[in-house]
């Protein structure tokens, strides 16, 4: 089907704000009488706080207020499970936890009063790795982390455990009892930042008669409302928090953070008080992407078939849960251990738990990129033990149509095989390769998410309409195919729609931005409102010509009437506007329970390896998507290309040097992501049809680019000098260790 605004590569609605730097992000926000406010942070991972003595930073000039965590209220903090002290109190448990704040006329003067806050620690046992933390003997971080308002149910009390999932399907053991051989791998994951450019920021004001408004670096406004008035006291009905456009995210900012601490002290100064962290911090306490250690037990037959999956996972989830937005399920990806293929049984365990580190969070596709380059790595080792190509070992099982995944999902519209080989056709996986290269492929799944949201349209007497809608501006381009949608449905150039975020005191509401869901969720808000809208011009029209709805036709943006008559839009909005106003339509879009349809990827990795030093290069990245129908090119390819770089850092640089619990590297210069040298050659092949879920049959996109390819990657070092690394990132030390241990 031709259509008038989706499927064309339309210019960003946010792209001209941005680039004159009009965009107006947390950090901007400047109000005057604004105290600023620095936090002082915990040079021990674990500790017991003995004494704060904060008498001289509270007598220096310039300081208004110093708060400890005896002057903070008694309250908990958090997404989901409430565990998380707005500043520490009793003891700490991360190496960067804030325990006291100092409020002061300038950035300059709360900083220099840091230095006078006394504090007295006694040194706690420490514990940072994930298995280490499930042990009989290990410290114990939280006394009763089951008591936490909103900590999920649990079957199991080991030490430390923040959450415990088991999913099953099948019966284990007779399905293990077909394997002609059964395999055992354990990989591992780092602690990873998550890379966004926009340091967390917040400014809070509590106005001298009570009202409160937040501006804040974060993707769910109407969540952190919310939690504001049910967690730390906050007024039901006086908080107003204003949609802000966030420099990046990717599972971030989707949490409280500081905002608590500033509404503290705009509580009791009734001023404006602004934080905003620096770098340093950012790479400190910001929140990452889980640390991973998974194992797998596979049974197979000797010609390949896979029989069984037995996975167990320990994620480290930092010292509290209160970044996760649901500590039960922030994983997500571990359910989807070898979803793309056949399988007659598997268990998959997983547990959280609390480790001395930062605290960490959902990241883009949580739980996703760990579990599949474990899983896909193991694929690989399986083939090369059987004397089988690692690529007909997937086409020997890659779910068809009407096949179960593992945990027993039926999709429909399966293109899982047509993804796979079309990959290995664009690549040329049997051709003959140089000495040093390798190619390693790897596969994904993954549905689009859903969540409520609205939207409201309105359309003035000349034409215009005005889209608002209550997401954020992340940067993933969700306003340019939000605005492409209602300028379809109202049949009118793009550019006669304006789109703009509505703060929470508006009618509005949406869970927020995350999951792969905003085009889906706000898509159908927006197609709604402007099919609502469309009908009330409908009716105007009709009544203008006095004829039955069905003798009007819409085309092209104009009414056409019985008689061939015709209204242009414009002519159709100042008819129907009336003594009230412009005229204007709301829809909530409820998703429906059970999502049919999902979205797979399959992506081949070409490297070049120096097996005398082990330095590896990514030559070339053929990345392949099942995507329905792309409803703008130009952001598709950018979410593409986005994804993929972030999933080749995963693979190859990025990771949390910490030593002691102590992140080490405060600056970027010493942690490392690809750069424009690091880029390889891109390829991007996509399948379209018309089976999407989205507005105009359109898939996931965003979670999908980045997820596959750590495997890619080490299965294609793999292949290029007969070593294995199963530990990330794939750096030059642990290739050149693992080809000295595969020649001993």
């Amino acid at each position: 089907m031709a259509y008038v605004a989706v499927g064309k590569p339309a210019g960003a609605v946010e792209g001209p704000e941005k680039v004159t730097g009009r965009t107006a992000y947390a950090g901007d926000v400047t109000l005057p009488d604004t105290l600023w406010v620095k936090l002082l942070r915990s040079p021990h991972a674990h500790a017991r706080i003995l004494s704060i003595d904060t008498s001289k930073a509270a007598s220096m000039p310039g300081v208004a207020v110093v708060l400890s965590g005896e002057d903070a209220p008694d309250v908990l903090i958090g997404s989901r499970m409430l565990d998380m002290p707005v500043l520490a109190a009793g003891k700490v448990r991360f190496a960067g936890e804030p325990v006291a704040a100092v409020a002061a006329e300038s950035a300059a003067i709360a900083e220099a009063a840091l230095s006078l806050v006394d504090v007295q620690y006694e040194e706690l046992p420490a514990v940072f790795d994930a298995s280490a933390a499930l042990r009989a003997d290990a410290p114990v971080i939280h006394d009763d982390p089951g008591s936490y308002k909103g900590a999920p149910a649990r079957s199991v009390y080991e030490p430390n455990v923040q959450s415990y999932m088991l999913w099953e399907h099948g019966e284990l053991d007779p399905a293990f009892a077909k394997a002609d051989r059964v395999f055992e791998h354990t990989f591992t994951t780092p602690l990873v930042p998550h890379g966004y450019m926009e340091a967390n920021a917040c400014t809070v004001w509590v106005h001298p008669d009570g009202d409160i408004e937040v501006w804040s670096s974060n993707k769910v406004p109407y969540t952190v409302r919310d939690m504001l008035v049910k967690q730390v006291g906050a007024p039901a009905g006086r908080v107003k928090i204003h949609v802000m456009a966030v420099g990046g995210d990717f599972g971030a900012k989707a949490a409280l953070l500081d905002v608590p601490i500033c509404y503290l002290i705009s509580d009791r100064t009734r001023r404006p008080v602004k934080l905003v962290h620096t770098y340093a911090e950012e790479l400190m306490v910001g929140p990452r992407r889980h640390p991973a250690t998974i194992t797998l037990r596979t049974g197979v037959t000797n010609d390949g078939t896979l029989c069984a999956m037995d996975v167990r996972i320990a994620m480290a989830g930092g010292a509290y849960a209160a970044f996760k937005a649901n500590p039960q399920v922030t994983v997500l990806g571990a359910r989807q251990a070898a979803s793309c293929y056949r399988m007659g049984a598997v268990r998959v365990e997983e547990y959280c738990v609390y480790t001395n580190q930062v605290s960490c969070t959902q990241a883009r596709t949580p739980g996703g990129p760990q579990i599949v380059f474990a899983v896909e790595s193991q694929l690989d080792i399986i083939a090369r033990e059987l004397g089988i190509d690692p690529a007909e070992l997937r086409l020997r099982n890659v779910i068809g149509q009407g096949d179960p995944t593992p945990l027993g999902v039926l999709w429909n519209g399966v293109r899982a095989e047509e993804t796979l080989r079309t990959a290995l056709a664009a690549v040329g996986w049997d051709k003959p390769k140089p000495v040093g290269f390798g190619r390693g492929v790897a596969m994904y799944e993954r549905p689009p998410g859903a969540g409520k949201s609205s939207a409201a349209i309105t359309v003035d007497p000349a034409g215009s309409a005005l889209l608002q809608v209550s997401i954020a501006n992340c940067g993933q381009g969700a306003y340019t195919v939000l605005q492409q949608i209602v300028a379809e449905v109202l049949g009118v150039p793009s550019g006669q729609v304006r789109v703009d975020a509505a703060d929470t005191d508006s009618e509005l509401f949406d869970s927020g931005v995350g999951g792969s869901k905003t085009t889906n969720s706000a898509g159908h808000a927006a197609e709604g409102a402007a099919l609502g809208l469309l009908a009330l011009l409908t009716d105007a029209a009709t009544a203008r010509w006095a004829c039955a709805p069905d003798d009007v036709q819409h085309r092209n943006g104009a009414f056409i009437g019985p008689r061939e008559q015709i209204l242009t839009f414009a002519e159709a909005a100042a008819l129907a506007s009336g003594s009230d106003g412009p005229l204007s339509y709301t829809e909530v879009y409820e998703p429906p329970e059970e999502r049919t349809v999902t979205s797979f990827c399959a992506q081949v990795a070409e490297v070049q390896v120096d097996a005398e030093t082990g330095h590896v290069k990514v030559q070339r990245l053929v990345t392949v998507h099942d995507v329905g129908i792309v409803l703008n090119p130009l952001g598709h390819q950018g979410q593409i290309n986005g994804g993929a770089i972030q999933g080749m850092g995963f693979a190859v640089c990025e990771e949390t040097p910490v030593i002691d619990g102590v992140v080490s590297t405060l600056d970027m210069t010493g942690w490392k992501m690809p750069n424009i040298a690091d880029i390889p050659r891109l390829e991007t092949i996509l399948l379209e049809d018309e089976a999407g879920p989205v507005p105009y049959h359109g898939k996931a996109i965003g979670e999908l680019p980045n997820v596959p390819i750590a495997a890619a990657i080490a299965n294609a070092v793999q292949d290029a000098v007969g070593a294995r690394v199963a530990d990330l990132p794939v750096t030059a030390e642990k290739v050149y260790a693992a080809v000295r241990a595969s020649r001993a």
